[in-house]
């Protein structure tokens, strides 16, 4: 299905150099460098495939390209493991999203988290039905990413299992809460090298860190010995919290591990009865 819209030389040109060239999203000086013309002219350009909903605005002075067969709604969604590297340099796919990539979790979550240890003036992004959010994470924080190819010219950068597991026990808030970190879990089990989640859960420097990854794996009764080392690692402590994206309402303790639990086992291995 095609959109019967008529389109002018200039925007005809445009279109069919970007197509060409398997463009899909394109900056103000990419359309600049392909029409030759004056600012005005280029922006009336822009403006008039913006109200014909063949570009689409993702942030100031950057667009997605709507392809033809989008239909007459231009109701298209790009790749977003494409989107991301456009949107910002310095960057992974993590939480939810990179738990979904994983197949450790089978929700699939409409945000894409993006891991960024620079701040962004807008932290979320919508344009279509797509939505991203950006999550500014300290230099100490920004490392366990690898590169995932897409096709033959693509790729993107994404946290490794491992580090999935790590940054979802910091930030469950971004990650569904801590029974969703636990199913993810559980659910990796057998593809994670679990000394590699310790170090890089020592590695960050945040002692709640390690004693959720204690308490959880005990509670799933799995890697006893990684659950036995971290019982050594773990120093003195206040009590925090073991699932701070939920109400602050005390259950019982964890002297083992200091941590406040604000989820019972029962809660957190709930989607065992699924």
């Amino acid at each position: 299905m095609t959109q019967n819209i008529r389109l002018g030389p200039q925007e005809n040109k445009l279109l069919f150099s970007l197509e060409m060239k398997k463009m899909s999203i394109i900056t103000f000086n990419d359309i600049r460098n392909i029409l030759k013309g004056t600012d005005s002219a280029i922006w009336n350009v822009i403006e008039g495939l913006k109200k014909k909903k063949r570009l689409q605005e993702i942030e100031n002075g950057k667009y997605l390209l709507v392809p033809a067969r989008s239909g007459p709604d231009g109701n298209w969604s790009e790749d977003p493991w494409l989107i991301v590297p456009q949107l910002i340099d310095e960057y992974y796919v993590a939480f939810w999203t990179a738990m979904s990539f994983w197949d450790m979790t089978e929700q699939i979550p409409y945000t894409i988290f993006v891991a960024t240890p620079k701040r962004k003036k807008k932290r979320i992004l919508k344009f279509g039905n797509q939505k991203f959010q950006f999550v500014t994470i300290s230099k100490k924080k920004f490392f366990g990413y690898i590169e995932e190819k897409i096709g033959k010219n693509h790729s993107f950068n994404i946290a490794s299992r491992e580090k999935t597991i790590v940054d979802g026990l910091t930030h469950p808030e971004y990650c569904g809460g801590i029974v969703e970190v636990t199913k993810a879990m559980w659910n990796s089990r057998k593809e994670v090298d679990w000394n590699k989640v310790l170090d890089m859960s020592k590695k960050i420097k945040i002692n709640v860190v390690l004693r959720r990854l204690g308490y959880l794996l005990t509670v799933l009764d799995i890697e006893n010995d990684v659950a036995n080392k971290i019982k050594k690692e773990i120093t003195r402590y206040p009590y925090q919290f073991l699932d701070p994206s939920t109400e602050k309402n005390r259950i019982s303790y964890s002297k083992e591990f200091g941590l406040i639990l604000n989820r019972t086992k029962e809660e957190l291995v709930s989607w065992r009865d699924y």
